[in-house]
């Protein structure tokens, strides 16, 4: 066996550092990467990771690098979280300046040194302009380009002239809740609200198929809802790309219901915002904004009151100066008229006096004449009656005796018929009563063999029990 030339395996890890360092010493690159498999050291500040590039025809991996930061690096990171409000880890596209490191332990590695911030929220602005796209080419029905903005279905909704019924969809532990229920309840004007609330996560990509099921079960709830609200409290950018889904902009977008949207976002519009009927920035302000829709049209109804007051007033002035000057034309025509007719009443009058004095000379005599037959005729008319009367009262005498003798001998008859159909009179003739429970008995098919019944005879009632029946022809004492 002949002996091969060999080097130390530390030999040739101080080879590849010196290659190294010779190539990459005192360098830094800007590079594009997938952060995985991150984990963080908290009391060191310390965080690992890989760096992954995928093909984007395969997704399969074309390179992998170990990464690491520390020190300054860490601190950037931290910057990062806090410009971003995306946490740094896994699953995250970023562009991160790194310097390489080998260790003849450790291996290679690529030191980060800065991360570029902007990058990030740049492939969000670019996700959410892509989602804008695919809604208006996949739903024209509903979703149309406007200038700067869009014009949907839900937009073109009419808001009711007074908001009072809401469905409230939001966290259930929303700080922002509490500050929009708290402005519509202490509201100056006195306004009363109804508000259902809809509690569903309002953060987290993952989360917003709840949150579109959420709005569908508004929607099936029956309930005639004035608008819909949707809130949440404030936060970084990347805790609204819920509200960048296609999911949610589609069904906001052709939603029945106006929807108001008030979730926090002080900077940009999500997609929500720009698919609702009307985007305000805070839960506050979108409570604000119903507060000064209802004022809104209670001041009109005070304008129309105020108009109509003005013109009623002017009406009225205008009325009474053409009523005073109607009812001056009428005094002086009233006058004028009496004027021109008191000539003729005078002459009627005298006219009037002398026909009066002649029809009561002629009627006169003729009532002098009607008054004495009225005093002859009523004493013959009386004598007349005065002795039909006295017939009559005698005709009424004889009549009554002769009717109240006839019905006192029916009565005698109808006495001795009574007295001998008298219970007492037919016992003593030696007939018998049945009882049975304190009832007369008189069907023998009633009484049942060995049962006890009660003989009534004149003076004694005999207790008997019945040993058996038979029947009789019953013609025994027929006359």
């Amino acid at each position: 066996m002949s002996a091969l030339a060999y080097i130390k395996l530390s030999e040739l890890t101080q080879k590849i550092n010196h290659t190294l360092e010779n190539s990459f010493a005192q360098k830094t690159f800007w590079i594009v990467a997938d952060i995985t498999n991150h984990s963080f050291h908290s009391q060191k500040g310390y965080h690992y990771f890989d760096l992954a590039e995928k093909n984007p025809a395969t997704n399969n991996i074309t390179a992998k690098v170990q990464g690491v930061a520390w020190g300054a690096g860490s601190l950037k990171l931290t910057e990062f979280e806090q410009i971003t409000g995306q946490k740094f880890g896994n699953d995250i596209h970023v562009l991160i300046q790194v310097g390489v490191d080998y260790h003849a332990v450790f291996g290679l590695k690529l030191i980060l040194v800065n991360i570029d911030p902007h990058f990030s929220l740049g492939l969000i602005e670019q996700e959410k302009q892509a989602t804008l796209r695919k809604l208006l080419a996949n739903y024209p029905g509903f979703i149309a380009k406007s200038g700067d903005g869009y014009s949907t279905k839900n937009k073109q909704l009419k808001l009711p002239l007074v908001i009072q019924k809401i469905a409230l969809v939001t966290s259930g532990a929303s700080a922002g809740m509490q500050d929009f229920v708290h402005t519509l309840a202490s509201n100056t004007f006195g306004y009363r609200f109804k508000i259902d609330n809809y509690f569903t996560q309002v953060q987290g990509e993952a989360n917003a198929l709840a949150f579109y099921n959420k709005l569908i079960e508004v929607h099936q709830s029956g309930v005639g809802y004035d608008v819909v609200v949707i809130i949440r409290g404030g936060g970084a950018q990347t805790d609204f790309l819920i509200f960048d889904q296609l999911i949610l902009g589609k069904i906001v977008a052709k939603f029945p219901i106006p929807v108001i949207t008030g979730i926090g976002h002080q900077k940009d519009e999500t997609i929500v915002d720009l698919m609702a009927h009307t985007s305000t920035k805070t839960p506050t302000r979108a409570a604000e904004h119903i507060i000064a829709h209802n004022r809104s049209f209670e001041e009109s109804i005070m304008n129309e009151q105020r108009t109509i007051l003005i013109k009623t007033q002017q009406s009225l002035s205008l009325k009474n100066v053409a009523l005073h000057h109607a009812n001056i034309i009428i005094l002086t025509r009233c006058r004028n008229m009496l004027t021109v007719h008191k000539d003729d009443l005078s002459y009627f009058a005298h006219i009037t006096i002398n026909h009066s004095k002649t029809l009561l000379y002629k009627h006169r005599s003729e009532i002098v004449l009607s008054y004495n037959h009225l005093v002859s005729r009523p004493k013959s008319r009386v004598f007349s009656l005065n002795h039909d009367l006295k017939n009559l009262q005698s005709n009424l005498w004889t009549f009554s005796r002769l009717f109240l003798s006839r019905k006192q001998a029916e009565i005698m008859h109808h006495d001795s018929i009574a007295r001998l159909m008298s219970p007492v009179n037919i016992l003593k003739k030696g007939f018998a009563i049945v009882y049975q429970e304190g009832k007369i008995i008189s069907d023998a098919d009633k009484l049942a063999d060995y049962s006890d019944i009660i003989v009534r005879l004149a003076d004694t009632d005999i207790l008997s029990t019945i040993k058996s029946k038979t029947k009789i022809d019953g013609d025994l004492f027929n006359v």
